[in-house]
């Protein structure tokens, strides 16, 4: 006889499975098995621990292969590899970079006293200087119509200057253009450590970058050079015309653990491979914030909580879904709140649609988006019939009992407008006079959204107000309420823990006071267990199937 699992138990079981077997993978990644005998012939040694004389030595050019030409830009002639510095150099950029073309830039490490060329034993990587994005169109103020800045203004007649010189590298319109941009940060890494690697166990992922040569009767590996690419952000590109003949480069260089190179490894790689699936520059930059800006250990905790914040997120999501599915009838909900939750999700959607936020966020969104549409269908009954190719709209009848309800709503949402009107206008004639946005559209949603992030917490008040004129909560969906208060709750550890805004944080604990007061309500006005329901079954009592003589 086989026990009955529940779907809600079945991905529980799933998410624990994955969780245990992310760990696993994890593990795998930064952890790499040495070699147990260092004289045995399947070792692989360091070349530093001789401690050679090196020098850094990087260089820039047009082509990855360094044909046409190649220019020195900096040396370390004493270079330490445990050793931290940063440089700030100024680069000369040819003329076919100012044309909207590309830069790369050769690193080599290599014996000191010497050329790259003429060192047998030099690593090196390229790395590219530029990239290709759509430049941010400049903000104006709706009401005089002038640039935010004076540097705006400067750049706009630059980018004219350009569109009408076919030859200064500019097209004829600027509309959705990419032009090349400057990434002015070079981020270098080399592995301290004097790893004794063993050939059977060699990881996949170090192998690239793994240059060996043989030493007698042993194998010996240069040093790792790494270019660590999650460190060019969008914040640090600069837009390349015409008129920028050279521009400042920072040179960052550090040592780096063997573990935390190969976990850099695979997350530049998945990187790469979302733009690949057509991942804009932006998108993949909102990833490389996770890993750049956060301490790995941190970042650790930070995946183990968001995959509780998932899983709670699909547990709530299907109790909704479940819940409004065998809904009938509205006694007892507020209708006003329902539709306010379908507008602000809509209101969400396009901000972030306007924004060009990442596909990872813009997906769910626009699905939430469309669940909270199929709630209002089914909150205010209504249905949808094809006539002659057009759409009619047919609104269900309340009866007595959900009429009382609507009284209740209506009235709620009455005194409530008494504070919401006032406070929505004044915000968005408050960002159309000192605030600047790219046209009407953006100004519009911008101040919708702020309105719904600021005051969207009041449309929870009216369920509250419904509930104690009734006095009862048994209409709520409380598996799903409870489910989305553990993600409140994560959300504000993290709001506190994290450097967030404070409007943020006053977000989070607002929504926590109206959950408290949702409980209060529940100890206030219990279920009544005993109660026969209309089928003639009490909450205690099982559903007696019928009884047959044979």
């Amino acid at each position: 006889m086989f026990l009955k699992t529940s779907f809600t138990t079945l991905v529980v079981g799933v998410f624990v499975v994955y969780v245990l077997h992310t760990c696993w993978v994890m593990y795998g990644i930064v952890y790499t098995k040495p070699c147990d005998s260092p004289k045995g012939e399947n070792c692989i040694t360091p070349f530093l621990a001789g401690n050679p004389k090196l020098q850094l030595s990087i260089y820039t050019a047009v082509r990855r292969n360094a044909e046409g030409g190649h220019t020195l830009i900096h040396r370390e002639d004493e270079f330490d590899v445990n050793s931290k510095f940063e440089r700030i150099v100024n680069v000369s950029l040819p003329k076919k970079t100012r044309n909207n073309g590309t830069l790369y830039a050769l690193v080599f490490v290599h014996q000191a006293g010497v050329t790259p060329w003429e060192d047998p034993r030099q690593v090196h990587l390229v790395a590219q200087l530029t990239t290709y994005m759509v430049p941010k169109p400049p903000e104006i103020s709706l009401i005089s119509g002038e640039d935010q800045t004076q540097s705006q203004k400067e750049e706009a007649q630059q980018k004219k200057r350009r569109n009408g010189n076919p030859a200064a590298g500019g097209p004829t319109s600027t509309s959705d253009h990419p032009y090349s941009h400057w990434r002015s940060r070079l981020t270098l890494n080399i592995v301290g450590d004097h790893f004794l690697f063993d050939r059977e166990y060699l990881p996949g992922d170090v192998h690239r970058y793994l240059r060996v040569f043989q030493n007698g009767k042993k194998m010996v590996y240069l040093p790792l050079l790494f270019v660590d690419e999650l460190s060019n952000r969008v914040k640090d590109l600069v837009e390349i015309n015409s008129t920028s003949m050279e521009l400042p480069l920072t040179i960052s260089y550090d040592s780096i653990s063997l573990g935390r190179l190969r976990f850099w490894i695979h997350m530049q790689d998945a990187v790469y491979s979302l733009q690949q699936f057509g991942f804009t520059e932006k998108d993949a930059d909102e990833i490389k914030g996770i890993f750049v800006d956060t301490n790995l250990y941190f970042l650790a905790l930070t995946f183990f909580v968001a995959a509780f914040h998932l899983l709670f997120d699909f547990l709530a999501f299907k109790n909704d879904i479940s819940f409004w599915k065998q809904k009938k009838s509205m006694v007892g909900m507020s209708s006003k709140a329902v539709l306010w939750r379908c507008f602000s999700t809509i209101v969400i959607f396009l901000y972030l649609f306007d924004e060009q936020t990442s596909l990872l966020v813009l997906i769910p969104a626009g699905i939430g988006s469309m669940i909270e549409v199929w709630k209002v269908k089914k909150a205010f009954k209504i249905q949808v019939f094809w006539r002659g190719g057009k759409p009619e709209f047919q609104f269900g009848k309340l009866d007595e009992s959900e009429r009382r309800t609507e009284e209740y709503d209506t009235l709620a949402m009455k005194y409530l407008s008494y504070l919401l009107y006032p406070l929505c206008i004044g915000g968005a004639v408050y960002a159309l006079i000192f605030l600047r946005y790219k046209s009407w559209y953006s100004w519009l949603i911008n101040s919708l959204v702020n309105g719904v992030y600021a005051f969207g917490f009041l449309f929870m008040l009216p369920q509250l107000f419904v509930n104690y004129k009734l006095k009862s909560v048994a209409h709520l969906p409380w598996k799903a309420f409870m489910y989305k208060a553990f993600n409140t709750f994560i959300d504000d550890v993290f709001a506190f823990i994290i450097t967030m805004p404070t409007s943020h944080r006053l977000a989070c604990f607002r929504d926590d006071v109206v959950f408290l007061i949702y409980l209060y309500q529940r100890w206030l006005y219990p279920v009544d267990k005993t109660r026969v329901n209309e089928y003639g079954v009490s909450y205690d009592e099982k559903p007696k199937g019928k009884t047959h003589k044979d």
